[in-house]
């Protein structure tokens, strides 16, 4: 945890509240509602006050909506719920729990202006609360997901997303693409860009020396062949070129057994070949607990790792835990990286 006796010396975060007809403005405020938040960062939500003001008339939460139109104005105190309000939603408009072009357009707004503050250096880092693809989609933007969104927006040439619950953290080779169409897509160059991703993002969680195992793609490994010949032919001459260039990798072993072992100590990270083989171990091990972070940008970013959950939104039933998790680790990168420019400053000055 980082903790500071000087709050003005904690790092600024800016917290997307994501889509407004989900749970976002739910967890972003309840998280913000737990004191230990508080002595990790200085939180600014960017978003909509008016739909702010409305979760926390529904919250009944002791806290008290500050918007303001420019960081200079925000008051950290801890039941002060600073927004950064870019006032682009028509609460009498707005349909909860339903997939729009309104609330899809608002929520890739938030997205770019904390972007925008974290590439100026006016955040330290940003937290993003849940989007709806269709939703975004709807309103014009042709994104998969924040990703997609963060590349652009950064021109990031190669990024990783880690999923991270407790001491499981798994990336992926493949993300959101068909099935069908991802054993095609499991290629050396991609595996092994995706274990240097890992090794490095690893060092971010202050580990020195990762060590990182590799799934296979076909069941049992494929059998020596039996059942498929992807991991001899691309996954292990991978992970040997990975080994070759200084990082502890090992594999592939296979899905049904390495996250087990992953939990069990055995591995810093596991690296997955696709989007539900990385998934589901994650969030079968503490679905509410669990979180992204991305690796690759120039900027740190971390996220909830759940929907905008439609179903319950606007219930008062979301879990704020997987948003506190985020923040918690987007405060320690952001510290770590301070860190990191003060020593290079001492360098140069010596």
């Amino acid at each position: 945890m980082v903790v500071s006796e000087k709050p003005e010396s904690l790092p600024v975060l800016a917290i997307t509240m994501g889509d407004p007809a989900g749970v976002g403005a739910e967890v972003a405020l309840r998280a913000l509602d737990a004191g230990e938040v508080h002595s990790l960062c200085r939180p600014v939500i960017i978003g909509d006050a008016g739909v702010l003001v409305q979760a926390l008339e529904m919250l009944h939460t002791p806290q008290v909506i500050r918007p303001t139109f420019s960081l200079s104005e925000a008051c950290f105190q801890s039941r002060s719920v600073n927004v950064l309000d870019l006032a682009n939603v028509t609460w009498s408009q707005l349909e909860t729990g339903r997939v729009s072009e309104l609330s899809g357009k608002a929520a890739v707004e938030y997205v770019v202006e904390a972007v925008r503050l974290a590439l100026s250096g006016q955040v330290e880092a940003i937290v993003t609360g849940p989007i709806n693809k269709e939703a975004i989609n709807l309103a014009g933007y042709h994104y998969i997901g924040h990703t997609e969104i963060l590349n652009e927006l950064t021109l990031a040439q190669r990024t990783t997303t880690m999923l991270v619950a407790g001491d499981l953290r798994v990336t992926q080779v493949t993300r959101h693409v068909p099935l069908g169409e991802a054993a095609g897509m499991v290629t050396f160059d991609g595996i092994l860009e995706t274990i240097e991703a890992t090794a490095s993002g690893l060092r971010q969680f202050g580990i020195e020396q990762p060590r990182i195992g590799v799934a296979a793609l076909n069941p049992h490994g494929g059998d020596g062949g039996l059942i498929g010949r992807e991991e001899a032919v691309v996954i292990a001459p991978a992970v040997q070129e990975a080994r070759l260039r200084g990082i502890d990798a090992c594999g592939p072993y296979p899905a049904d057994s390495i996250f087990f072992r992953a939990i069990g100590g055995e591995f810093d990270a596991v690296v997955a070949m696709y989007h539900d083989q990385g998934h589901i171990p994650v969030k079968t091990h503490d679905f509410e607990g669990s979180y992204t972070v991305t690796l690759g940008l120039p900027i740190v970013r971390t996220s909830v790792d759940h929907g905008t959950a439609f179903e319950i939104a606007w219930q008062g039933l979301a879990s704020p835990r997987s948003m506190i998790e985020a923040i918690r680790a987007a405060a320690q990168f952001a510290t770590w990286q301070r860190a990191g420019r003060e020593l290079e400053q001492q360098k140069r000055i010596v």
